[in-house]
């Protein structure tokens, strides 16, 4: 049996030796990556604009009804959503007040009167925050995936909530949330895509 040149066998090995070593820092990272760090990354970015494109499915239509518009986001309580297509439409909640605007009409609530409701918003600007307390007061998290390509599940805690929402997903790259997939406990669903815009 032919055996390889002491030299090329050698820099064979050499180089198996530097593709490992250059594999253990992702490896080590991807070890070391959990909730705690996925909160740490999603709590540096302090305000952000987004646009979205949601489609609800409801057991009673044929065909999901879609809309489309811009998020904003100014940490830590401030979440601004402004439905743009089909009809216009804004929804905006600061530290404990929902405001909603649709045409001339506009409604305020104190989310304390609509526990269910704030655990909900609180849902999307936990997440938005790195806020894990906040996050755990209402729902049991679970995370898959890695830094690159994470999901995080919640799953409420109280039964009224659980009587209205079944789960909640969260799906992110790095972070930045990509996606928000609710489904409901009478099996209406929502899927909203995210895409980060650069703040003017």
């Amino acid at each position: 049996m032919m055996t390889l040149p002491p030299l090329i066998f050698l820099l064979r090995v050499l180089r198996s030796m530097l593709v490992a070593l250059a594999l253990l820092p992702a490896i080590s990272h991807a070890a070391d990556w959990d909730i705690d760090q996925l909160m740490r990354d999603l709590a540096q970015t302090r305000s952000g604009r987004a646009s979205f494109v949601e489609k609800k499915s409801i057991a009673m239509l044929d065909k999901p009804v879609e809309s489309s518009g811009e998020l904003f986001y100014t940490a830590p309580d401030h979440l601004e959503k402004r439905t743009l297509k089909p009809k216009a439409e804004s929804m905006t909640v600061d530290a404990g007040t929902l405001v909603i605007e649709r045409g001339r009409q506009k409604h305020r609530l104190q989310l304390q009167d609509y526990p269910e409701l704030a655990a909900f918003i609180d849902s999307i600007r936990g997440t938005l925050a790195g806020d894990r307390k906040a996050l755990e007061r209402n729902y049991r998290l679970n995370l898959d995936g890695t830094s690159e390509h994470w999901t995080l599940q919640l799953l409420p805690l109280d039964e009224k909530m659980q009587a209205v929402v079944k789960r909640i997903r969260i799906a992110g790259v790095r972070d930045a949330v990509r996606s928000i997939e609710i489904t409901q406990a009478d099996g209406d669903s929502s899927l909203m895509l995210v895409e980060k815009l650069a703040t003017p």
